[in-house]
């Protein structure tokens, strides 16, 4: 028998210096690695994705409050992933096994058909497609709704900056946002305000004796559209995350109380998202896919 390991089959694609591990299950980035140096920090082949590192996460980012919500006249009913905090997490394809349908020496796409289930009756396929070029990791997702009805839809991804051979401590951070969202003892929104004092990272910041767990909007982008979030370490390298116009929110965890302890302030959660935390109750930039319709999003990183 040819026994797999937890994360499933290894898909490697390299261009350059620019090495990447894709997971079959979750389609999860495992690794990546530029001349040797991690961009993300890496888990092993023999463990579960430890704190959603490299995961890709739909049909909605972030948590749903008790996992409930209601939409056009149903109310539905999604299982807590979340125990302590009483919330869905991180939507509903971290753990299945996704299907490589295209693959060459630097690129790979993957599919899945996502089920419906009683807490989302909806019918969707996804694909995501790593690709690697001169100038770093570049992300395409792509969910279209095959179902007769409309679709709640969000999307985001998990990828964890490394700090390479240093602490979190020894880094700084910069992420182009000016408002964070605020949140309640669950990190689940009650509002917006300026982002101020440690949380304002337009600059970057040492992130000694700093905890985070933020959301922010009003996202500020570069002459060519991107958005990015970067992890300045010691060694005079960048690990940096952008995403385009496709999505306008980021959230940043220094992975402080992450239940994976041997992860925690390892590195640096930059998660480029459609929605913020309960979108599907609140509305707030959520897409509403109609049968036949797709949403693409794209993101990328690099090493500076």
């Amino acid at each position: 028998m040819n026994i797999k390991p937890p994360s499933g089959a290894q898909i490697r694609i390299e261009h350059g210096d620019h090495h990447v591990t894709v997971t079959e299950v979750g389609a999860a980035i495992r690794e990546y690695t530029v001349g040797g140096r991690d961009v993300f920090t890496p888990f092993s082949e023999a463990e579960l994705a430890p704190a959603s590192h490299g995961a890709v996460l739909l049909p909605w980012p972030n948590r749903l409050r008790d996992g409930q919500y209601e939409f056009d006249g149903a109310e539905l009913q999604l299982p807590i992933t979340e125990v302590p905090r009483n919330t869905a997490i991180h939507g509903l394809v971290c753990w299945e096994r996704w299907d490589v349908v295209e693959q060459s020496a630097s690129a790979v796409t993957l599919e899945l058909h996502l089920v419906p289930t009683p807490g989302y009756p909806f019918d969707l396929v996804a694909r995501v497609t790593y690709a690697l070029t001169d100038t770093g990791l570049r992300v395409t997702t792509r969910a279209t709704n095959v179902g007769g009805t409309d679709a709640p839809y969000g999307v985001g991804f998990h990828p964890w900056l490394s700090p390479g051979d240093a602490s979190v401590d020894e880094c700084t951070l910069r992420l182009d946002a000016s408002t964070r969202v605020t949140t309640d003892e669950r990190l689940l929104p009650t509002g917006t305000e300026p982002a101020a004092g440690d949380f304002d990272l337009r600059e970057p910041r040492l992130l000694a004796g700093i905890d985070l767990d933020d959301a922010y909007v009003d996202v500020l982008r570069d002459e060519d559209g991107l958005s990015w979030m970067r992890l300045g370490a010691p060694d005079g390298r960048t690990a940096a995350v952008w995403m385009d116009s496709s999505m306008d929110t980021w959230q940043v965890c220094t992975g402080d109380h992450v239940s994976a302890t041997a992860y925690r302030r390892t590195g640096v959660a930059a998660e480029p998202m459609s929605c913020i935390a309960d979108a599907f109750r609140s509305g707030d930039r959520l897409v509403r896919l109609a049968p036949g319709a797709s949403h693409e999003a794209t993101w990328g990183a690099t090493l500076l």
